[in-house]
C-alpha cells in the first residue's frame, strides 16, 4: 500500500510531537505546510551588506494562506470535541481555510463577513467550499463580537485565532523555516491584522530555541496598513481602511500576545500606506516573480520603506543596526489571486490593440 513521507501528510502528522494532539484526535488535513522558503536575490542585494533575504511563501498552502496550518489543528480538535459545526469571523483567508477543512470533517461551517469588505476571490472560496456565509453591516470586528456569542452555543467551535489551536498550527511555520536555514534568522517580518501570526511564529522559534534546535531568536517586526493599525497606534481603529483586506482589521484577537511577542524579541510594530502596499506587490511580483496578495506585501513595503529612509531611520525599523550577513526572513501570508481587483484596479492593466497580423503585433510591441 502505497504510504506518502511524513512531511507530505500535513503539519500535524510532521510535529505532532510539538502539538497538542493525541492518538483519539482524529486528524483534519488537506497536506498544508511545507511551503517554500524563496532566497530573494533582488531584494538581498537592496538591503546590501552581504545580507540574505528570504520569502516564506504561504500562499502556497491548500487554499492559498497561512491559515491552513491553524485550521488543520482548529478543525481535528473540534472533531475531537464532537462538533457538529464550526463558525468563524473572518475578512476572507479563514473563512475558505474553514470551509474546506470543516468540509473534510464533515462538519457544517458558518462564515460572518463584513459586507462589500471582501474580495470576490476569497468570497467564492467560502461558497464553494459549502460555507454558510452571512454579511453583517458592520466590520471585522463586529462579526467576531457576534461569532464570540453564537460559538457559546453548544453545537459550535469558534476558529477564529482566540482559539489556541489556531496558534499551535500555525507556529510549525517557525518550525520548517529553522530546520531549512539551519538556525533562526535575525530579523522576520510579518504583515499584522488579527496579530495571531506574528504570536504563533514567535511562539514556535522560542519552543524550538528551547529545545536546543536554534542557537538565536529572530528580532519579530511586525506592519499595519497605515488605515488599520491599532497596535501602531495603540488605540483601537473603529472604522479600519485599506486596500489590504486581509489585514483590515481595527481590533486585534490577539494584540496582547503580539506586543510580547515584539518586546520580548526586541522588535517593533510599523505602518505602511496602502500605496506602499501596492507598490510592493507590483515590486514583488515585477522583480522576483512572487505574486502575493495585497495584505502579504505589507511585509515586503516595510522592508521597502525601512531601506529607503537609510540605515538608522527611527526607533521603529526593523532593520535598524542590521548587522552584516544578517538572515532576514518575511512571510508573505496569501497567494496574489486571492485578491485580483485591488492590483488590476491600482495598475488599470489593459492588453495592448493591434490587428491580426505579425508586423502590426511588433509594432504593438515597440519591436
Amino acid at each position: 500500500m502505497f504510504r506518502q513521507p511524513l512531511h507530505d501528510r500535513g503539519v500535524i502528522s510532521r510535529y505532532r510531537t510539538y502539538l497538542p494532539v493525541s492518538e483519539a484526535t482524529p486528524v483534519v488535513s488537506l497536506n498544508e505546510g511545507s511551503t517554500p522558503l524563496i532566497h530573494c536575490a533582488k531584494l538581498s542585494a537592496k538591503v546590501g551588506r552581504g545580507c540574505e533575504v528570504y520569502l516564506k511563501y504561504e500562499g502556497l498552502n491548500p487554499t492559498g494562506s497561512f491559515k491552513d496550518r491553524g485550521m488543520t489543528m482548529a478543525i481535528s480538535k473540534a472533531a475531537e470535541a464532537g462538533k457538529r459545526a464550526v463558525i468563524c469571523a473572518s475578512t476572507g483567508n479563514t473563512s475558505a481555510a474553514a470551509a474546506a477543512y470543516a468540509t473534510r470533517a464533515g462538519m457544517d461551517c458558518v462564515v460572518l463577513l463584513p459586507a462589500g469588505k471582501i474580495s470576490a476571490g476569497k468570497l467564492a472560496q467560502a461558497y464553494v467550499y459549502g460555507a454558510k456565509v452571512v454579511a453583517i453591516e458592520g466590520n471585522f470586528d463586529d462579526a467576531l463580537d457576534l461569532v464570540r456569542k453564537i460559538g457559546e452555543r453548544e453545537e459550535f467551535a469558534v476558529v477564529n485565532s482566540i482559539n489556541p489551536h489556531r496558534i499551535e498550527g500555525q507556529k510549525t511555520a517557525a518550525f520548517e523555516i529553522v530546520e531549512e536555514l539551519g538556525d533562526a534568522p535575525d530579523i522576520h517580518i510579518l504583515p499584522v491584522g488579527n496579530a495571531g501570526n506574528i504570536t504563533a511564529y514567535w511562539k514556535g522559534y522560542q519552543e524550538y530555541a528551547a529545545l536546543g534546535k536554534s542557537r538565536r531568536q529572530p528580532r519579530m517586526a511586525g506592519f499595519q496598513a497605515a488605515g488599520s493599525a491599532p497596535i501602531f497606534y495603540n488605540q483601537v481603529v473603529e472604522h479600519p481602511e485599506t486596500v489590504a483586506t486581509a489585514i483590515r482589521i481595527g481590533n486585534p484577537a490577539s494584540w496582547e500576545q503580539a506586543r510580547a511577542a515584539i518586546r520580548e524579541s526586541g522588535g517593533a510594530i510599523d505602518i505602511v500606506s496602502d500605496a506602499e502596499i501596492m507598490e510592493a506587490q507590483a515590486w514583488l511580483a515585477g522583480q522576483e516573480g512572487i505574486f502575493v496578495e495585497p495584505g502579504s506585501a505589507a511585509s515586503v513595503a516595510g522592508l521597502l520603506k525601512c531601506l529607503d529612509c537609510g540605515r538608522e531611520p527611527c526607533a521603529s525599523c526593523p532593520v535598524r543596526g542590521v548587522a552584516e550577513g544578517s538572515t532576514i526572513v518575511l512571510t508573505v501570508t496569501g497567494h496574489g489571486l486571492k485578491d485580483i481587483e485591488a492590483p488590476l484596479k491600482y495598475r488599470s492593466f489593459a492588453p495592448r490593440q493591434s490587428a491580426n497580423q505579425v508586423e502590426a503585433v511588433l509594432q504593438a510591441l515597440g519591436y
